[in-house]
């Protein structure tokens, strides 16, 4: 199997999943943060929902510069969120695609005001930053449901509310 052809592969299976955990997240509830430091329910859901196709576009160029300021857009809906991230799916797998095994080889690199911050092949940015990254952030999202009482689906096994070896027993 290709780079390419198992990436996409993982970016399904692993969309599913992150769906599952974005439908969770309550609507009246987007601006509720656990502690003062930390982003508001809303705008790290936005974030796992936007992130993936956002950062993949960067893959397109052999260098960015990342911004001196940036901050996460609040959403209004948990549908919004939903179709943010249906549209992400789909601009990183166009962009996966789109590269191919060739273009994944090839060396990317993140600047701040001129300095090298990260330095890479583009399957690597992929691999950290696109996909690894949500990944963390899915989990953090998972303890914000947990904190406002909301069952949290299972992930990679059973969760406290979700036990899939139980429902393949049905």
């Amino acid at each position: 199997m290709s780079t390419t052809a198992a990436i996409l592969q993982e970016i399904d299976q692993e969309s599913a999943t992150t769906r599952r955990v974005l439908e969770r997240v309550p609507g009246d509830r987007l601006t509720w943060k656990p502690h003062p430091k930390s982003m508001s329910l809303g705008e790290l859901a936005l974030h796992i929902a936007g992130g993936p196709g956002f950062v993949a576009e960067w893959a397109l160029q052999d260098s960015i510069e990342f911004p001196n300021d940036s901050t996460l857009a609040q959403p209004k809906s948990t549908a919004e969120i939903l179709a943010a991230h249906e549209q992400s799916v789909a601009k990183a797998k166009n962009v996966i695609s789109r590269l191919g095994d060739d273009g994944l080889h090839q060396h990317w690199q993140a600047t701040k005001n001129g300095v090298t911050v990260f330095g890479m092949p583009k399957a690597a940015l992929v691999r950290t930053i696109v996909l690894n990254h949500t990944y963390h952030h899915r989990g953090q999202l998972s303890v914000y449901l947990r904190l406002l009482d909301v069952k949290v689906p299972s992930i990679y096994g059973p969760s406290a509310d979700e036990n899939p070896m139980e429902m393949a027993q049905a």
